[in-house]
Order: structure tokens, then sequence, then C-alpha cells
């Protein structure tokens, strides 16, 4: 049987998904936009607690919207008017991974069975910032079984005018062997950014069978043609499908080395000027994505 539960500890708010041997689980923190902090399958680490690293530096499995990655100098110009955001990434001047990320979202609804848990999570924002003057409702379902992990995300436009938007999702995957872990994914275009990350345009890219880790300190970003993508390490290997016809894949490892950051998005960095999978969501209209993981645990 699985079980959820609410704890709050030492000024943490989360929810914890498990089976009754609690070989399998997912902690998610309510206070921090409803990001999924841990993971663990068959007594296998899949998602760590990144400490000493900060979620204000990480940006830990949050979910990224209304935009995922950058917008330059956080400016931006939509339908006739110019709006500006706040600059949270000051060392590069740019508005970072959108405005939900350390929102405190409440629980709706939760479902225990023999052979799942889930939980949905809202957030429901009725203020019009400066930079992003629109009302919004998301939701997060998160499913749990023995071997996965589903994130079905609904976002609807509560407002009276129609919004742009791009969506990500920010995990970070842990491996104790990270230079010996790979990748398989096939893209038919890479990314071209500058040192600030922004994007300059895309350029063709080759699809290679086996995308190696190595030493290499990666922040690239990727035009999907197959919305699949592989992490084989030596404890586990993850298969990850995203539900949207178009998906970019950016790839990050952090300065720990134990960690990489494998992140779907349905548009890429500075895709409010560029408009690269920028999308429109019209009043009362819902926008759904799923991002599902599936592990299999290396004997």
């Amino acid at each position: 049987m699985y079980t959820i539960e609410h704890l709050q500890d030492n000024n943490l708010d989360y929810v914890k998904l498990g089976n009754s041997s609690n070989t399998s689980f997912a902690k998610i923190f309510l206070h921090q936009g409803g990001s999924l902090q841990e993971l663990y399958i068959n007594n296998t680490a899949v998602i760590k607690d990144m400490a000493p690293l900060q979620y204000s530096v990480t940006y830990a499995s949050a979910i990224l919207f209304p935009f995922a990655n950058r917008i330059k100098d956080g400016h931006y110009s939509y339908d006739q008017n110019e709006y500006q955001l706040d600059i949270n990434h000051k060392i590069e001047n740019n508005a970072i991974h959108g405005l939900v990320y350390d929102k405190r979202v409440k629980v709706k609804r939760k479902e225990v069975t023999e052979d799942q848990a889930s939980i949905t999570l809202v957030y429901t924002e009725l203020h019009k910032s400066k930079g992003f003057p629109y009302t919004y409702n998301i939701e997060l379902e998160y499913v749990l079984t023995e071997e996965s992990l589903a994130l079905h995300v609904t976002v609807k436009n509560t407002d009276v005018k129609p919004f742009p938007f791009t969506i990500g999702w920010h995990p970070y995957f842990y491996s104790p062997d990270l230079a010996d872990s790979y990748l398989n994914f096939e893209a038919e275009k890479k990314v071209v950014m500058n040192d600030r990350m922004i994007t300059l345009g895309l350029e063709d890219y080759h699809y290679q069978q086996k995308f190696e880790i190595g030493d290499n300190q990666l922040d690239d970003c990727f035009k999907l043609s197959k919305n699949v993508i592989h992490f084989v390490t030596s404890k586990y290997k993850m298969e990850m499908n995203s539900s949207t016809k178009n998906t970019f894949l950016q790839i990050y490892t952090p300065p720990d080395r134990s960690h990489i950051a494998i992140e779907p998005t349905t548009g890429i960095s500075d895709s409010f000027n560029n408009k690269i999978g920028l999308q429109v969501l019209d009043p009362n209209e819902a926008y759904r994505v799923s991002w599902n993981l599936s592990l299999r645990i290396m004997k």
C-alpha cells in the first residue's frame, strides 16, 4: 500500500509519497513551487538533496513558467507593449526560470492505492505583476509507482487577455559516477548561445548514439527530433518521455560533479523575444504537458 504524508521540519514544508516499505518515495516541497527534491526508486537515489548547494541557486526540479531558461535583461515586448521582469540572475543581468519556482502551492487532491500514490498541487496567481500582468492557475499532479514517476502540469489562463508562455522542468539527476554516465537522445538542432546564455540562433546538430558526459562542463540546449531521453548510470537507467510535440533539452552540470540537470522545455532562452517555442494561451483556455520517468535499477 502507498501512503502520502505531510511533513514540516526545520522550516521545510513537504509531502512524501511512498510505498509501505519506504523503498520508493518522492519528496515534494510545497514552499518551493511544488518542486521534487528527492526521488528514490527501489532504494536507489535518482534525485537527491543537493546541499550545500541552495535551491535559490540551483532551482532544482523547479517548474519553469511562464518562461523557461532566461529573458535577456528581463525585457520583452508583446502585443505592442513593453514589459520589464525582475532581474533575479544579477551576474548575467537576466530574468531566469520563470515566476513560480518559489511560490507556495496548496494540496488539492490526494489518492493512494496498492500500486501508486498521486497528489495534485495548485497555485493560483491573482496578482498582475508589472513584468507579467496576467492571472493564471497552475496544477501539478505527481504520480509515483514502484518504478516510475509522472508529472502532469495544467496551466489555465484566468485573465481576460491572452498571454505568451513557454514551460519546462528543471530536475537534477544523481549519479555516483557521472563522468562514466551518458545520455541518449535524438536532436536535429543545437542552440547557439552567447556568454550570458542568450540564444543567438540554431545550428545543425548531427545525432550521436551516445552523448558522453565525461569531465565536460555542460550548459547546452538541443531541439529534439524525438521526445524521448535516456540517462544511463551504473546504478539505474532512466527513460524520460515528454507529451509535447516540440521539445527542447537543456543539459547542465553543476560544480559538484555528481548531478546533471536534464531539462525538458517547450522553448529556449530569450523565447519571449526570439519567439522560438513561444506559444499563446487564450483566456479560459488550458495547456497541458506531461513528463514521465521510467526507471530500471541495475543489478
